[in-house]
């Protein structure tokens, strides 16, 4: 097994529409910036979305959602644990171990590789830093005026009673959302984090904004996919986060749709050719952005998701 060797940062572009790309928890409200008026995601919204697509399509993980400790699966560290050691019991064995098995056990979760994890189970406490994070919040490109949408609902508790509630959402009419993100070699050697889990993680970030289906985050399509991958595991290009730009003929909190918008990339194709840059890697399926991309010359590679 060889873990990755590559430092590299990851953009990603999707758009959403009058949608709630990520609610606070506690005022049910869309997380937004007062200031910039900007909508914001936080990277806990994003590794949900990867988790719950790799869940799906079978891939073992550490870190279940509500939907799975309702229905009574193993939840919880402790818990979790023992799941794992239980699955595992054959490969504990033919590794010889016995105790202080909690990273033996969490290294098989793919989430774990990506995003780290923490057992706090007697005699196998782990507390292991992912190679794989987002920033804590992540603005939009755009600035949006959020709508007010009122909604009504009706529970009856009995066939003779009704009841029902008028309540107000907070919706995003248009946001560009923009995700930057961090791979650590150094930090993949003690999570076993490896090129396949990275291949997994970017189609299960790609498809899971795609297929979303709650009422919230329906209405959400995947834009573009970079990967800026560095000649060494210790260089650092400044504001990265700052290499996509537009152009409109409209007001941002006019934007309603992707053609109200045209990208600009040569600030991309300027750290393209930085002598501490490899390649930049990407994936996209709109067909402007891949001949706008195409257009810049120079160390661009497409990815594929096959």
């Amino acid at each position: 097994m060889s873990t990755i060797q590559e430092k590299s940062e990851i953009i990603f572009l999707y758009e959403s529409k009058y949608s709630m790309p990520n609610g606070d928890p506690f005022t049910g409200e869309q997380r937004y910036d007062e200031e910039t008026k900007k909508v914001l995601i936080s990277d806990v919204r994003i590794k949900r979305f990867i988790r719950d697509y790799l869940h799906n399509i079978g891939e073992i993980i550490y870190v279940i959602n509500d939907k799975d400790q309702a229905e009574g699966k193993e939840s919880g560290s402790a818990a979790r644990i023992k799941s794992l050691r239980k699955k595992f019991d054959t490969d504990l064995k033919e590794a010889g171990i016995k105790k202080d098995d909690g990273l033996f056990l969490l290294t098989k979760c793919i989430d774990v590789r990506l995003f780290g994890g923490i057992s706090t189970e007697k005699d196998a406490a782990v507390n292991l830093t992912g190679p794989v994070q987002f920033a804590l919040l992540n603005p939009s490109l755009n600035s949006v005026d959020l709508r007010l949408h009122q909604n009504t609902s009706v529970f009856s508790s009995d066939v003779t009673k009704s009841g029902g509630a008028i309540g107000t959402t907070s919706l995003v009419p248009y946001s560009i959302n923009q995700i930057h993100g961090w791979i650590n070699p150094f930090a993949a050697e003690m999570s076993e984090l490896e090129d396949k889990d990275v291949h997994i993680m970017f189609k299960a970030l790609w498809n899971s904004i795609n297929n979303a289906n709650t009422r919230s985050k329906s209405n959400q399509s995947s834009l573009l996919l970079l990967q800026l991958v560095y000649k060494n595991k210790t260089d650092k290009v400044y504001g990265t986060d700052k290499l996509i730009s537009y152009t409109s003929d409209k007001r941002d909190e006019q934007f309603r749709d992707i053609s109200d918008v045209d990208f600009n990339f040569e600030l991309l194709k300027e750290v393209a050719t930085s002598p501490k840059i490899k390649e930049v890697r990407y994936y996209t399926e709109s067909k402007n952005i891949a001949d706008k991309l195409k257009s810049l010359g120079g160390n661009f590679t497409e990815l594929s998701f096959e």
